[in-house]
């Protein structure tokens, strides 16, 4: 009788069945629908359905927790898979293409944000956006707006990421010619511009002179560059998990497709600040009257 638990001779590995995309999805719905209760819950302190109130604020948190859970061990399974030699040529092709397909899914995600913004700001005195022209005043940015100084900390923090770029390519380089001690201080030096990233957003929007509901620049600037900012924190935790490993010595030069999956991950979030900063920042403070420092 054959091991159960033989490496297979075939170039693919079937794993058993995993509990954790029916976990996954479960988690997702009760935290879908436990987000549509907080809000209600937050705005009228009910939710009535067929006559009960089902507004339970910590439906929601509940469903984030089986998520959170679902991702940790579904990518430790990942990763203990890679470590037990499971991750043959065409399991590592495929999750190659799983993360291409999601950073994909991401660029169609910053497109609606852009959209919104370039709709606002090509066409801020269209006569059948009665509301919009009465906000914007028939100008971009809205007339009497004042907007940030994109070359004070905008600037700071492109000059941040281009850094953080490099070093993770550094990091890379290292890994890739079995330097450790130069993969480990580069992942060291990234996660650390990506905080630093992240303190000067913050610093950013605690002293910006408009906010989210102020008008459709405020909702529209605060909508691109906030989701971006948590992308940063996301990619910050991504490569923060990769140092760890890095230490415990799990990649190698050959295999190390998690590193890699960050690395391409950063590189994104760095091409997207680019456009923010050269379309939200620079151009759509052309003309406008700028925050004093």
């Amino acid at each position: 009788m054959a091991d159960a638990h033989a490496k297979p001779n075939h170039d693919y590995h079937l794993v058993n069945p995993s509990p954790w995309p029916f976990l996954g999805s479960i988690g997702a719905l009760v935290t879908a629908v436990g987000g549509v209760c907080l809000m209600q819950y937050l705005k009228a302190g009910n939710f009535p359905v067929f006559g009960h109130n089902i507004a339970n604020p910590w439906l929601f948190f509940i469903g984030l927790i089986i998520v959170l859970y679902t991702m940790f061990a579904w990518w430790s399974d990942t990763i203990k898979e890679a470590h037990e030699g499971h991750h043959t040529r065409v399991v590592s092709l495929h999750l190659r293409y799983g993360m291409i397909m999601f950073i994909a899914s991401e660029v169609m995600f910053f497109v609606a944000w852009f959209w919104a913004f370039f709709d606002a700001s090509l066409f801020p005195g269209e006569a059948a956006q009665y509301a919009r022209t009465t906000f914007t005043g028939g100008v971009w940015p809205p007339k009497g707006l004042e907007v940030l100084d994109p070359f004070h900390l905008p600037l700071y923090n492109t000059i941040i990421l281009l850094t953080s770029g490099t070093t993770v390519t550094w990091a890379h380089h290292s890994l890739l010619h079995g330097d450790r001690k130069g993969l480990i201080n580069g992942l060291v030096l990234t996660v650390g511009l990506g905080m630093l990233f992240t303190m000067v957003q913050a610093y950013e929007y605690m002293h910006a002179p408009f906010a989210f509901k102020d008008s459709i620049y405020g909702a529209t600037f605060f909508m691109a560059t906030g989701f971006h900012g948590f992308h940063v924190i996301i990619g910050t935790i991504f490569l923060l998990v990769c140092l760890v490993r890095a230490m415990r010595g799990d990649f190698t030069p050959k295999q190390h497709f998690g590193f890699e999956a960050a690395a391409w991950y950063w590189h994104f979030v760095d091409v997207v600040w680019l456009f923010l900063f050269s379309c939200i920042y620079v151009w759509a403070s052309n003309g406008a009257l700028i925050e004093a420092h």
